[in-house]
């Protein structure tokens, strides 16, 4: 399906940050808006597929089937609790520290009040606890904990250049090693000169040059 728009409509999960990409993104296509929202783990996949969305930066795992998924990053797993409790005396944690804790692993708003009464903790990605920083609350590393993963994702049957484009940008593709630039270059590239016809002979040249006109006689009195 080849769809052209003024607009490209990317999801984002929590903690996901595209400030950059967004600049070069405005710098390179001024004239078409790049539309950003947040959505949750639930909706990542849903969004994509129903169209509503573009791409997603989303998190894995995701359900792969009809979508392209390239992996971009890990993230760092933290426990993110009440500065009151009791492990955030700890400069880290391990997985067994929370084997007797209230673990939750969502930052939804109702999880959050929860953390703060202490009455559970929350592990997630840093970037998240980062995004939503709080004074009551503080975040520890968990060593042993498996890292989260973030994949940006699309249909497999959108042919939409613009997203090509976006793909490009955030692999750090240059404006000038971009594949819609590579392209426009070779159909303009000239045609290779002809090497030049080598002359017949050369002497009489050089002979001229050295010796000039021929003078002309002086006249008789």
């Amino acid at each position: 399906m080849i769809r052209v728009t003024n607009c490209l409509r990317i999801g984002k999960v929590p903690g996901v940050t595209l400030t950059k990409w967004q600049r070069i993104w405005e710098e390179r296509f001024p004239g078409i808006d790049l539309a950003v929202e947040e959505v949750t783990l639930e909706q990542q996949r849903g969004r994509v597929v129903d169209g509503s969305l573009d791409l997603c930066f989303a998190r894995l795992p995701i359900g792969r089937d009809g979508l392209h998924a390239i992996p971009l990053y890990d993230e760092v797993p933290v426990v993110w609790m009440s500065k009151d409790h009791v492990l955030a005396e700890l400069d880290e944690v391990s997985l067994d520290d929370l084997a007797d804790e209230n673990v939750i692993e969502d930052a939804e708003p109702a999880s959050i009040d929860l953390a703060t009464y202490s009455a559970a903790v929350l592990r997630v990605p840093m970037s998240v606890a980062r995004s939503l920083s709080r004074r009551d609350m503080v975040y520890r590393n968990v060593t042993d904990a498996p890292p989260t993963t973030v994949a940006l994702v699309w249909r497999v049957d959108d042919e939409n250049p613009l997203i090509d484009e976006f793909i490009g940008i955030v692999r750090g593709r240059s404006v000038n090693s971009s594949r819609s630039e590579a392209e426009r270059r070779t159909k303009e590239a000239p045609e290779p000169r002809k090497p030049p016809a080598q002359a017949g002979r050369t002497g009489g040249t050089r002979r001229g040059s050295r010796n000039g006109a021929r003078r002309q006689r002086p006249t008789r009195r």
